[in-house]
């Protein structure tokens, strides 16, 4: 069961994510569900499409059992099966 807290050691397809800080200004507030994941990307269906978008220049946001994650996505720039049990630093907003 995905939490707050072992949020970075599952998959994130089919989540709902905003970006809320980024290298590339234009990207920053996309949001939308996350279709596919790869080492280094996230396809994100959104309204205006899907979009393919790096996860190492990104933060993102997460809404999980009514609370709202932080991850840096430069943590998360990893193939699914790598992030298992991996230690990432979460900033959980209540």
């Amino acid at each position: 069961m995905i939490t707050a807290d072992t949020i970075s050691r599952h998959e994130f397809i089919g989540l709902n994510t905003q970006i809320i800080n980024s290298t590339n200004q234009q990207v920053i507030g996309l949001n939308g569900t996350i279709i596919n994941e790869t080492k280094s990307m996230f396809t994100i269906n959104t309204q205006k499409g899907m979009k393919n978008i790096p996860k190492a220049t990104n933060e993102w946001r997460f809404s999980i059992q009514g609370k709202e994650t932080v991850i840096d996505g430069s943590k998360i720039a990893k193939r699914p099966f790598e992030r298992i049990g991996a230690k990432v630093w979460l900033k959980i907003l209540e």
